[in-house]
């Protein structure tokens, strides 16, 4: 008789998991603005072009994209004075050739540093945003590699609010979007992942599994999900997309063809290092 419960608890244990694996993924759906959000396609860290001389999250690449009606995914990284920088990465050493970290350095610090060998500066949020008010939204990546994410948050959205600009905020951080949630549920909010299997950099095991499921949306319960375009078949993004009817971004799309198949599937693209079909190379607009 013992055998039988045991040969039961191995045939439910999959389907127990399973089912669990499907409810923890739900979000929520139908956000009041998403048709607004939905309308246009996302140029990555601006509409940047290293040839032209437009770094990447400039003010010249969010000039660039506001011109032909683009909305702009950009990054945000809070500074030692407690502003809000708009960069990519937590260090300076890529983009402005500077051996230092955002946290570790003023705005006023950071202003005088140069993007790509530019006389570009690196953006405030504020400065970014203004440039969209009655325009396209915006997709703000908020970067956090630490446990409270509080101060982060907050003076985000103080920011974007005071700005008057559509947007909607994402993360990789569970903690930036289950804060959303509770505190601010009006704000479309969206959880960034990808297969952490093949880029898990310092996660831990569970952590990259979790991620790769998408298991935090039990507890932020996002309006959509933001994954890597070569991951989009894995089965958690399949759970999100075709069970719980969740929005799904697709980054970053750097083809015309890939573009159309994303698109064809259903999903939302954040591309970069080309213009999708139909619209003009714009010049670097000047500064106003």
């Amino acid at each position: 008789m013992v055998w039988l419960w045991v040969l039961l608890a191995f045939a439910l244990t999959p389907v127990l998991g399973g089912t669990f694996w499907a409810l923890a993924t739900e979000g929520r759906r139908n956000h009041p603005k998403w048709g607004v959000f939905r309308s246009v396609q996302y140029a990555h860290r601006g509409l940047h072009n290293r040839e032209l001389g437009v770094p990447e999250n400039s003010m010249a690449a969010f000039r660039r994209a506001r011109e032909l009606g683009y909305g702009v995914e950009l990054d945000v990284h809070l500074t030692k004075d407690g502003q809000l920088a708009v960069i990519h990465d937590k260090s300076l050493k890529r983009t402005a050739g500077v051996d230092a970290e955002v946290s570790d350095l003023t705005m006023e610090e950071l202003k005088r540093c140069r993007l790509e060998g530019t006389q570009e500066t690196i953006p405030a949020l504020e400065e970014a945003a203004r440039l969209f008010q009655g325009g396209p939204p915006l997709l703000v990546e908020l970067k956090a590699d630490y446990f409270d994410v509080r101060e982060l948050v907050k003076k985000a959205v103080a920011v974007l609010d005071r700005c008057q600009v559509d947007y909607c905020i994402e993360s990789f951080h569970p903690g930036v979007i289950f804060w959303l949630k509770r505190h601010r549920p009006d704000i479309c909010r969206g959880q960034l992942s990808q297969n952490f299997w093949r880029h898990r950099g310092e996660l831990k095991g569970w952590q990259a599994f979790a991620m790769t499921n998408l298991l935090s949306n039990f507890l932020t319960r996002p309006d959509f999900i933001s994954f890597h375009w070569a991951h989009r078949m894995l089965p958690a993004v399949w759970l999100c997309r075709r069970l719980h009817r969740l929005p799904v971004f697709c980054w970053t799309v750097q083809s015309r063809q890939t573009m159309e198949q994303v698109e064809r599937e259903g999903c939302l693209v954040i591309f970069e290092g080309f213009l999708p079909a139909g619209r003009p190379v714009p010049a670097v607009p000047k500064a106003s």
